[in-house]
């Protein structure tokens, strides 16, 4: 605890570009990603390391591509496992239904789903950021205040828990990633809006090197009596989690008997002793977003932003693309390339893309583990018919997620399946390498043939890289189905703008360097 009268410090010279409130993933991804743009930052965190308890264990290729930015693709490839699909199961553990994944890496250059340990993701992350020289974390401090106005710097007021120290720092725009309790988010007036849903789970993680014998895939036991969710993790880590019943306590099923009883029919004769356990907590998983994101020059990102439940694993994965999304814009608005209103783009283009994935996964979580006995009756009438449709089978297994809102960074379509708001893929190209390694953290302009030498270097001036494809290549037959000749991609590799006309696709494109 600090002192009662801890001595005030103040940092002198001018704001800092950007300070980061929270290193957790979001954080960490975000200053990274502001690096990778030239942006120096200043990370923040309560804790002097990692929170050392596993808590996310999924992401999709989509968001794998985030952490190829970043630079942590490969190393992550080596602490995580492709994930082998869903299986959803009747209250008596009979399979209804099998989605089975192969490992192919496809559209995006990586495994549609990926399992993997928190804690391991967030160190290989703090190590790229230790390589890093344009992020400064700081750990053990706390904000405990914060003054934002339109048009001024941020003034926060920072606490080290070890001295006791006050210090005041001002920034000309502040991220808060600070997670679902987040201090930024009531230090600003926002608040979150229930979305209605709230149920109690007892989540449990072990290590073992035991065999457990069971498919490697999720488990969704469909049972509005005791719903339950099993996943195999890592080498050594699994994961299990359990609704818990209205009159049920964590602290009765956490005891060694119990949880035995609720994880054995996955492992068999395997004795209990043979499990360390590194987690039993209850958790109430809910829906909610917040009404703000925006206010003045503060931010909110990731669980400050908007929490969801887990039943389709794009809980830290919404945070990973808050930071992607707003990133880039706040690079281009400190490079005087966009007006700082262009930033309002954030909240437009990833509240209703991030609600509708809530919503998906608050319909999803009732259809498993709601409607009593009525509901198992139709479950196992409707699971195994559904299961066996080729169309419905893709569904279940598509990782793409819905099309960014228009605004003023994401230009109108024009025909209902067109390519603006979507991501483009991440193709295997001519020359051997994929289409983000080629592009990097510019802006792309995609075209079916060469850009004119006068058209290239329209381009290259503006920081824009000309991709040329072949007609009948991945990315030519992607520009077909949109009813396009050419297409302007983000930084995040969301379509800007598309159609035939390459100057004013280049006109759209707004600068990521500093003005001179």
């Amino acid at each position: 605890m600090s002192p009662a009268a801890p001595p005030v410090g103040r940092t002198d010279g001018p704001p800092l570009p950007v300070v980061v409130v929270g290193a957790g993933p979001t954080g960490v991804t975000a200053a990274l990603l502001l690096a990778g743009y030239g942006i120096p930052s200043l990370l923040l965190d309560r804790w002097t390391g990692v929170y050392p308890l596993p808590r996310a264990v999924h992401l999709d290729d989509e968001v794998y591509r985030i952490l190829q930015q970043v630079g942590a693709h490969r190393a992550f490839a080596g602490i995580s496992r492709p994930g082998a699909g869903l299986r959803l199961l009747a209250p008596d553990h009979r399979v209804l239904a099998e989605f089975r994944r192969d490992a192919t890496v496809e559209a995006h250059g990586h495994p549609q789903a990926n399992m993997f340990d928190q804690p391991e993701l967030e160190t290989l992350l703090r190590r790229r950021v230790a390589e890093e020289p344009l992020v400064t974390l700081r750990g053990g401090v706390e904000v405990t205040g914060l003054d934002a106005t339109d048009d001024g710097p941020v003034r926060l007021r920072v606490t080290d828990w070890d001295s006791g120290e006050r210090t005041t720092l001002t920034a000309r725009y502040v991220l808060g990633c600070d997670g679902a309790n987040s201090t930024v988010r009531d230090l600003v007036g926002a608040r979150l809006r229930d979305l209605g849903f709230a149920q109690r789970w007892l989540v449990v993680d072990v290590d073992t090197d035991a065999p457990v014998d069971a498919w490697e895939g999720v488990h969704q036991v469909c049972d509005p009596h005791r719903a339950a969710t099993y996943m195999r993790v890592g080498p050594r880590r699994y994961r299990w989690e359990f609704r818990l019943l209205p009159d049920e306590t964590a602290a009765e099923l956490s005891v060694p008997s119990a949880l035995h009883r609720l994880i054995r029919p996955w492992t068999g004769d395997v004795p209990f002793e043979a499990f360390t356990v590194t987690r039993c907590a209850e958790y109430t998983f809910r829906a909610g977003v917040a009404d703000r994101w925006r206010v003045g020059r503060v931010f909110l990102l990731g669980d400050a932003a908007h929490l969801t439940p887990p039943f389709i694993g794009q809980g830290m994965g919404a945070g990973l693309r808050d930071a992607a999304n707003l990133t880039w814009k706040l690079a281009a608005v400190l490079a005087g390339g966009l007006p700082d209103s262009a930033l309002d783009s954030y909240q437009t283009e990833r509240g209703p893309h991030v609600t509708s994935l809530i919503r998906l996964a608050t319909v999803i979580g009732r259809a498993m583990t709601e409607g009593g006995e009525v509901g198992n009756v139709l479950r196992r009438l409707v699971v195994p018919r559904l299961g066996s449709l080729l169309v419905f089978r893709r569904k279940a297994l598509d990782s793409a997620t819905p099309a960014l809102r228009r605004s003023v960074l994401r230009q109108r379509r024009t025909v209902p399946w067109g390519l603006p708001g979507r991501l483009c893929p991440n193709a295997p190209l001519a020359d051997g390498r994929r289409f983000d390694d080629l592009v990097g953290t510019s802006f792309a302009l995609v075209t079916v043939g060469p850009l004119a030498s006068g058209a290239e270097r329209a381009a290259r001036l503006r920081g824009v890289v000309p991709v040329s494809v072949a007609a009948g290549s991945v990315l030519g037959r992607w520009l077909a189905r949109g009813r396009a000749g050419a297409a302007l991609v983000r930084p995040d590799r969301t379509v800007l703008a598309a159609g035939h006309d390459v100057s004013a696709l280049l006109a759209a494109a707004p600068t990521l360097t500093p003005v001179s």
